[in-house]
């Protein structure tokens, strides 16, 4: 195992990297290859700079508390190895205090912050003091400035929950945003069932059950050190895929022989479900703009043996323009839209810093031009899937209700949308089945 100061510096590079605009996950695997961490050492630094990234307000809220300077006025690199030791103070029980300050203040010794270990130093003791003295910062009376706060959530996002699902569901939601996620996989059966899979785990001392509602998804009890050493992972027998993302492949009840599109198809979870349920025997399209991500897909394909998809490197928006021969031809298309992804936040912690009024307002734009631009794909008596991982109505069912307003030859069949909740796991997420009468 690493030493514990070496533990620390890696996490906090990773917040210094979210810093600067890098997505988490991305973060995460960039640092990682910087070092040579074992399985434990990984379990430990993704809880450290994970939790220190949902909780970014709540630890400004004890800087603010215990500083002489407030969070804004703190170094930046100070600010986030703050971060790194008063997560360790407040959030993880199984740090000794001594441990804490202890590694997080060798960081700073060892790296050009070394003048202000010994601030670093006294924060951290006073944090303790503190702490056993339960003297703790003040928190807003008023309900949603308190959620805000203890939950770690810009407040305007707060506001804008409340108003979508009431006061009562809000607190649910942005409790469950702070909720450790589960992995849940799909099994691929084009190469195993159930069953036998269930029974691979349990030979290996790894607890899974079948997922309640879904023909092949497993729910891992506990996080495996190493997802890429769960027995199957080289044969393909399985795609790590959250249980809500899983129900949304069948809503289009694809069959063999039929022409099918996924029009924002990267990294490929949903394209490789479609090709499962059609026993690869389909004619799929995969469309992504990014090479990057369309290269994830090719290899997820390869992994899982599939061979009925066809990857195209194009602006979804422009497909009618470049490919003529694509009006009319499409049996089934999906349209997994890139949206704000607010039902993945306990997933992707970073989202809820990144995200703004003003980005929601041009995603929906793009989600428009989106089904403005494919539907004239779809062949007559064709159904159009079009789904999201977020929970705001103006990009899902108030969206679908304005599409439809203006194209009256559409008819929606059913959506449905799924709010994250801190008693159940699994991501929000949106689907509106469309059929084209």
């Amino acid at each position: 195992m690493a030493t514990g100061h070496l533990q620390r510096k890696a996490s906090w590079e990773i917040l210094l990297k979210v810093s600067s605009g890098i997505y988490s996950d991305h973060a995460l695997e960039k640092v990682l290859k910087n070092y040579e961490f074992n399985s434990l050492d990984i379990a430990f630094i993704t809880e450290l700079s994970f939790g220190c990234i949902r909780y970014r307000k709540f630890l400004d809220l004890w800087i603010d508390h215990i500083s002489k300077l407030s969070h804004q006025k703190q170094p930046p690199k100070l600010r986030w190895l703050l971060h790194i030791g008063l997560y360790q103070l407040l959030k993880m029980d199984k740090v000794p205090f001594s441990a804490a300050i202890s590694s997080t203040v060798e960081v700073a010794k060892r790296s050009d912050l070394k003048g202000l270990a010994g601030t670093l130093n006294a924060i951290l003791r006073n944090t303790v003091r503190n702490i056993e003295k339960d003297n703790l910062p003040k928190i807003p009376s008023d309900e949603i400035r308190r959620m805000s706060c203890l939950e770690s959530l810009p407040l305007w996002l707060v506001n804008e929950i409340v108003n979508w699902v009431g006061l009562k569901e809000a607190k649910n939601i942005v409790k469950a945003f702070n909720k450790k996620p589960l992995i849940d996989l799909r099994i691929n059966t084009l190469k195993t069932n159930l069953n036998n899979f269930l029974e691979e785990l349990n030979k290996v001392n790894i607890n899974g059950a079948a997922i309640n509602q879904l023909n092949n998804g497993v729910a891992l009890s506990s996080n495996p050190r190493s997802i890429k050493n769960l027995p199957g992972y080289k044969d393909g027998m399985w795609v790590v895929q959250d249980r809500s993302s899983q129900w949304v492949a069948p809503l289009l009840n694809p069959m063999k022989g039929e022409k099918i599109l996924d029009a924002c198809a990267a990294p490929g979870s949903k394209t490789t479900h479609l090709a499962a349920l059609t026993n690869d025997d389909a004619e799929i399209f995969a469309v992504d703009r990014s090479e990057k991500r369309l290269k994830i897909l090719q290899s997820n394909l390869e992994r899982l043996n599939i061979n009925s998809v066809k990857t195209l490197k194009a602006d979804a928006t422009s497909l009618i323009n470049i490919k003529s021969d694509f009006i009319s031809y499409f049996d089934k298309i999906l349209i997994d839209a890139p949206c704000s992804g607010i039902g993945t936040i306990a997933r992707n912690p970073d989202i809820r810093w990144s995200l703004s009024k003003d980005k929601i307002n041009q995603l929906i734009i793009l989600q428009e031009r989106l089904l403005e631009s494919i539907f004239p794909l779809l062949k007559r008596n064709g159904t159009l899937v079009y789904s999201t991982c977020t929970i705001c109505p103006d990009e899902n069912n108030l969206l679908i209700k304005r599409f439809l307003s203006r194209n009256k030859e559409l008819k929606l069949n059913s959506e449905r949308q799924i709010l994250p909740r801190f008693d159940k796991p699994g991501d929000g997420f949106y689907a509106a089945k469309i059929t084209y009468k």
